[in-house]
């Protein structure tokens, strides 16, 4: 019998498709979305807070209510857990607020008469994000898929440090993953902008993501800012962007007047699965464009015009952001 598998966090269902096991999907969270036809599987499991239509603040707002009332941010079906009864269930124990949770998870699978084995991705690291890959492939019965696509990430990973390596000095890079609050990547981020031949040496790879000041942004003096706002496509990132445009010493950052500023689609950078690998190219050739070249996905990047930036009030800075590379 086909084992049934439910995948409870957008990276899990990411990985079982590239592991050619996507028709043993049996249920997935409204947060899976790609590839694109994961939205034929049925939803088990719902985010309460709608973050396509609020903003950060908005967001950050609602999380504190629920949170304050010890509810959880999901809700997850246990009545259909029940009724289908998977084999495997995945999810995560990383980020409480990206997906729901594996204490959540385990709370619920207990009540049920056969409980499936629940398989916990804590992915940390580069490296540990192809560890998970291994993980499912090992729990669902596809080891040797598994081993040929991390084979496979890891040379394309390979590539790009051969290409950085001869970088005369790293450009000092910094990464937002949240505006109001701000947060600088973490995780996985930092380890990426390492790789990608940048100099961000405040935060390790495996670092939690952090909330910070804007004073701490600005006297970092990033010569490359890139924001990849966690949960926000390129629209959602440009209504955000005056925010940041409005704080005290935005146009003194040598990014700002370099016009080194880039808006990044989120999906590379925030679903530890195997696209993160093409984040690593989208940053290095965004840090190293000398060295790496043809990269980046169409639509994916908004890069700053400098010029058209130079006093253009914060209300309109998204404006000044213009697809890049050119068209």
């Amino acid at each position: 019998m086909d084992l049934k598998i439910c995948s409870l966090l957008p990276s899990g269902t990411e990985i079982l498709y590239a592991l050619g096991l996507g028709d043993r999907i049996i249920g997935v969270t409204d947060l899976c979305d790609y590839p694109p036809e994961v939205k034929d599987k049925p939803v088990v499991c719902r985010s309460r807070i709608d973050v396509a239509t609020m903003s950060s603040a908005a967001v950050e707002e609602m999380m504190r209510r629920i949170l304050a009332a010890g509810e959880s941010p999901y809700e997850l079906d246990g009545e259909w857990l029940a009724h289908h009864t998977p084999d495997v269930v995945l999810t995560q124990d990383l980020c409480y607020f990206c997906e729901v949770d594996a204490v959540t998870v385990g709370r619920t699978v207990q009540q049920m008469p056969l409980p499936p084995e629940v398989v916990v991705l804590r992915p940390r690291t580069l490296r540990e994000i192809f560890d998970s890959i291994s993980q499912v492939g090992a729990a669902c019965g596809a080891p040797a898929n598994a081993a040929a696509l991390v084979a496979a990430l890891e040379s394309r990973v390979q590539a790009v440090e051969d290409a950085v390596a001869g970088a005369v000095r790293p450009p000092r890079v910094f990464s937002l993953e949240g505006i109001n609050p701000l947060v600088v990547g973490g995780h996985w981020i930092p380890d990426l902008l390492q790789r990608a031949g940048g100099g961000q040496d405040l935060f390790p790879p495996g670092s939690p993501a952090t909330r910070l000041t804007w004073a701490e942004v600005a006297a970092y003096a990033p010569e490359k800012l890139f924001i990849d706002l966690c949960s926000s496509d390129l629209a959602r990132q440009r209504a955000e962007i005056p925010w940041l445009a409005a704080q005290a010493g935005w146009a003194d950052l040598p990014a700002v007047q370099s016009g080194e500023v880039y808006l990044i689609d989120h999906v590379y950078f925030s679903v530890p699965g195997p696209r993160v690998v093409t984040g690593l190219e989208i940053l290095a050739q965004l840090t190293c464009p000398e060295a790496v070249s043809g990269l980046i996905p169409a639509d994916t990047v908004l890069k700053l015009d400098a010029n058209q930036a130079a006093g253009c009030p914060p209300d309109a800075i998204g404006r000044c952001f213009l697809p890049w590379p050119p068209p």
